[in-house]
C-alpha cells in the first residue's frame, strides 16, 4: 500500500480514537481518547503528552526548550494528569474554566520528526494537536514512517473524479469538475464558467467556510466573496473558481468555531489558532496548484487580496500574470477580522 494511503488511514484512526505508530513511536489523540484506550495505550507505564509549540508558547512551556520554540513539546505525564487533564492542557477553550495545575516537567521528544509528523497528522484530522506519546500501539495499529507524511504537501496525489455541466446564477454556461485525494478524505472542486479564450483564466481559490458560504454569517467576508468571485468570472468571460475543502483556514470546522469562541474572549484570528496549537494559516496552495494542472492550467490570473496564494500557486509551478483584487463583504460584524487580515496576515484591503 501506498504511503498517501497509508498516511489516510493513519489519519482515520486518530479521529477514531485508536493509536498509530510513527517511526515505531505510538501516539494517541487526547481529543478522541477515552478511558478505555488510554488505559491499554499507557501498559506497561503511562504515556507522556505531547503539544505543538503554538499550544506550548501559551502554557509558557516553550522557554524549558532550547532553540525551537515552535517545535512540539513532550510533556512528562505525572499522577494528576489523567484523560480531562489532558484535554484541558489541550484545549484553551477550557483555560478560565478549568485552570491548569501543574508545574509541568518538559523532555526532549525521543524523535523530533516522528513528533512533528504526528502534530501534522492530528491538524490533517481535523484535530486538537495533542497526543498521548511512547505508548502501547498494539499489533493492529496503522504504521507509517515520518517522511510518508513529510510528503503530503510536496506532492498532493489528486484525481479527477468526475465533471458534468452545471448552470448557475453566475453564469448558464459552467462546468463543475470533482478531485478526490489518495491521502486524506477531502474532495475538491472546480467550477468552470466560460470557455476558453486563449487568454490566461481569471482563477479565485475559495477555501470552505460553512458558516459563511451557507449560513451567512457576518463574522467573516467568504460567503460574499465568493458571489463576487463567480460574478467577476463570468463577467471576465472565462476563468475558474477552485472550491478548496479547507475549511477555518485549513485547521477544520469544528476548530475554526473553538477559534470563534476564544475570539468571543478577546483574542483576534491569528492568535485564536495559535492558541489552539495551529499556525495563522493551515491551508496546502499546493492542492490547488495540481487542480489546475490536471485542469491544463498553468498561468492565471489570480483574483485575491492574498499575496500568500500568488506565493504559494508560484512555488508549485503555477504562474501568477496577474494579482486582481477582490472587494467584497465588509460590515459592522467583521470590521477587526479584515483588520487582522490586513495587518497581521498581509492582505492588500
Amino acid at each position: 500500500m501506498s504511503g498517501g494511503r497509508d498516511v489516510a488511514r493513519a489519519i482515520d484512526a486518530l479521529r477514531r480514537g485508536w493509536p498509530v505508530a510513527i517511526d515505531g513511536i505510538a501516539y494517541l489523540a487526547v481529543e478522541t481518547a477515552d478511558d478505555r484506550g488510554l488505559d491499554a495505550f499507557d501498559s506497561p507505564a503511562p504515556a507522556d503528552l505531547l503539544i505543538s509549540g503554538h499550544r506550548a508558547i501559551t502554557l509558557k512551556l516553550a522557554n524549558q526548550r532550547d532553540a525551537v520554540p515552535t517545535g512540539p513539546v513532550r510533556i512528562a505525564r505525572t499522577s494528576w494528569i489523567g484523560l480531562a487533564e489532558a484535554v484541558a492542557i489541550a484545549d484553551p477553550a477550557l483555560d478560565l474554566q478549568a485552570p491548569l495545575k501543574g508545574p509541568f516537567r518538559t523532555l526532549a521528544p525521543e524523535n523530533e520528526r516522528s513528533g512533528v509528523a504526528a502534530i501534522v497528522l492530528a491538524r490533517r484530522a481535523g484535530l486538537l494537536p495533542a497526543l498521548f506519546v511512547g505508548g502501547e500501539a498494539g499489533e493492529d495499529a496503522v504504521s507509517i514512517a515520518a517522511t510518508d507524511v513529510d510528503s503530503l504537501d510536496r506532492s498532493p496525489s489528486l484525481a479527477i473524479a468526475s465533471r458534468a455541466r452545471l448552470p448557475t446564477e453566475a453564469s448558464g454556461q459552467s462546468e463543475i469538475v470533482a478531485f478526490r485525494s489518495t491521502e486524506d478524505s477531502a474532495e475538491h472542486v472546480a467550477l468552470l464558467i466560460g470557455a476558453p479564450n486563449g487568454q490566461a483564466p481569471l482563477v479565485r481559490l475559495h477555501s470552505e467556510c460553512l458558516t459563511g458560504d451557507a449560513l451567512g454569517s457576518l463574522k467573516c467576508d467568504c460567503g460574499p466573496q465568493l458571489h463576487g468571485a463567480m460574478a467577476a468570472i463570468a463577467e471576465a468571460g472565462w476563468g475558474i473558481l477552485l472550491y478548496l475543502r479547507q475549511e477555518g483556514r485549513g485547521i477544520g470546522l469544528v476548530n475554526k468555531l473553538r477559534a470563534y469562541a476564544l475570539q468571543d474572549q478577546g483574542f483576534d484570528t491569528v492568535d485564536a489558532n495559535f492558541r489552539l496549537g495551529f499556525g495563522d494559516d493551515e491551508r496546502d496552495f499546493g492542492v490547488a496548484a495540481a487542480m489546475l494542472a490536471l485542469l491544463g492550467q498553468d498561468t492565471v490570473r489570480l483574483l485575491t487580496n492574498n499575496p500568500r496564494k500568488v506565493a504559494g500557486l508560484e512555488a508549485a509551478g503555477v504562474k501568477v500574470v496577474e494579482q486582481v483584487p477582490l472587494k467584497a463583504g465588509a460590515n459592522p460584524h467583521n470590521a477587526d477580522y479584515l483588520d487582522t487580515k490586513r495587518l497581521r496576515s498581509g492582505h492588500d484591503l
